[in-house]
């Protein structure tokens, strides 16, 4: 894979944190920008975990052959974990769950906290899917650090400029990326 379909695919993954972070945004009255940085720190720390342990899951997965070195059958566990978190975007744009907004003058760290696990579960799937598929490890890593930083980012603002109306379109553009 080269770098722009690499590029495409953590693009494709980082929308739906981007949507949770315009769901954040249109409930905080001020973006108080050292509050963002820390969250933009911890939750970007957390997902570049989450892709070494997937890289490091795939290496185990051929260490004890329970994927065999067929070029085949990575590219089909590779397309299975990509289109499955695609699926799970186009659900959550389906269910379009409503949020409350209520005003909130502070920002919860547990609740972004809970927010990077959770995504950090669908962060390494894609370790894995890069590892199968042999990709270059540092040129992953820095793309998904860059890129979670600025979604985060922009979702919040997003988010406290207009509301969480456009979650809906990042999990469908989400989707097809993937």
């Amino acid at each position: 894979m080269n770098w722009i379909e690499n590029l495409l695919i953590i693009i494709g993954v980082s929308l739906d944190l981007f949507a949770t972070m315009e769901c954040q945004g249109a409930l905080v009255s001020k973006v108080n920008k050292k509050q963002l940085s820390l969250i933009c720190l911890i939750v970007s720390a957390v997902q570049l975990l989450a892709l070494f342990a997937g890289y490091f899951l795939s290496d185990f997965l051929y260490e004890k052959n329970l994927l065999s070195n067929e070029a085949i059958l990575g590219e089909i566990v590779a397309s299975f974990i990509f289109v499955g978190l695609g699926i799970r975007l186009i659900a959550k744009a389906i269910k379009n769950e409503h949020i409350n907004e209520k005003l909130e003058q502070r920002q919860d760290y547990k609740r972004f906290l809970k927010m990077a696990f959770i995504t950090a579960i669908y962060t390494i799937l894609v370790g894995v899917a890069f590892g199968i598929l042999g990709t270059n490890f540092i040129m992953v890593f820095v793309m998904i650090g860059a890129i979670t930083a600025i979604f985060i980012v922009t979702g919040m603002y997003t988010g406290y400029r207009f509301g969480f109306e456009q979650k809906t379109k990042a999990y469908v553009a989400g989707a097809i990326l993937l």
